[in-house]
């Protein structure tokens, strides 16, 4: 099984990552190579790079099965401003040359929102934006994230995906699904194989290159997009382990974006990361009723 979790950056670069993931016992993981909210952005240390690569091959972590996640600045479905829409292009572009710098394979974004435009035109200006930008012989490819449909997000349904997929000239783009985005937007994660089948129908399953394992605390079809850890919200331990272990995706990278638990349930600010306790449950099929409390009590 290829399971991890969203990672930090910050603490030397892809070293840091690679140190994060393995003290979860994840065998991949995600990162973004700066703040998704800003531009700032820091060259990219190669010596951390290559002590990096040396620490995963010490551990049997595959670099192609790790993950990188676009800035959520990046639009690229509004370009009422075309000065925004290139900046937009542009950014991407360098995000893409450093995940090659670093021999990560594969990209997540964001589709985009329309904002004030139509949705048509929302998904007119991502072709145009991704035909520029994706060429095959790119050596990082761009996955679509499917969304949940907050606000005026474009790629919330399967149609909408395949739309954009469709219209790309280079057939070098994935997707990746996203569990509570899909509940979200309305697919039953309890039907997961029915599920797939529509996706295969209308898409292809080999598109897909990544899952994001997390539960939602919306009801299906809400359009919120509010991740809730492992089990307790409403897509559930049993639907969620199904989905990690499913055959037909046993090569895809899966990725843990769950939140991080408060001192108590109380708490609004969430201190510690359920990655380590979330993975071992998902790998072992059994729920720990009280792992919420023992995150607490590890961590303190």
């Amino acid at each position: 099984m290829i399971l991890g979790c969203h990672v930090s950056f910050s603490n030397n670069q892809l070293l840091g990552s690679v140190e994060e993931a393995l003290s979860y016992g994840a065998n991949t993981f995600m990162f973004y190579t700066g703040a998704p909210q800003n531009t700032f952005r820091s060259s990219i240390n190669m010596d951390y790079v290559e002590s990096a690569w040396k620490l995963m091959i010490d551990n049997n972590i595959n670099i192609d099965n790790v993950i990188c996640h676009a800035p959520y600045i990046i639009n690229l479905a509004n370009a009422t401003s075309l000065d925004k829409w290139q900046f937009s292009i542009n950014f991407l572009k360098n995000e893409i040359k450093r995940c090659e710098d670093m021999h990560v394979k594969y990209m997540v974004l964001h589709p985009g929102s329309h904002v004030s435009l139509t949705r048509e035109e929302g998904i007119k200006n991502i072709i145009d934006a991704l035909n520029y930008i994706v060429k095959d012989d790119d050596k990082c490819m761009i996955l679509l994230e499917t969304m949940a449909g907050k606000g005026s997000e474009c790629g919330i349904t399967l149609e909408e995906i395949a739309t954009i997929l469709n219209g790309v000239k280079s057939k070098n783009i994935g997707v990746c699904l996203d569990t509570c985005h899909l509940n979200d937007a309305g697919y039953d994660m309890s039907k997961f194989d029915e599920f797939l089948q529509i996706f295969n129908n209308l898409i292809g399953i080999d598109r897909i290159k990544c899952v994001h394992v997390n539960d939602s605390k919306n009801v299906i079809g809400a359009h919120k997009d509010r991740h809730e850890n492992i089990g307790i919200g409403t897509i559930g331990f049993d639907n969620l382990v199904n989905i990690v272990h499913n055959d037909k995706l046993k090569d895809v990278p899966k990725i843990l974006e769950t939140p991080y638990i408060g001192e108590d349930d109380d708490d609004k600010k969430r201190v510690y990361p359920p990655y380590k306790f979330e993975i071992e449950m998902l790998k072992n099929k059994t729920f720990d009723n009280d792992y919420l409390n023992k995150i607490r009590a590890y961590y303190k």
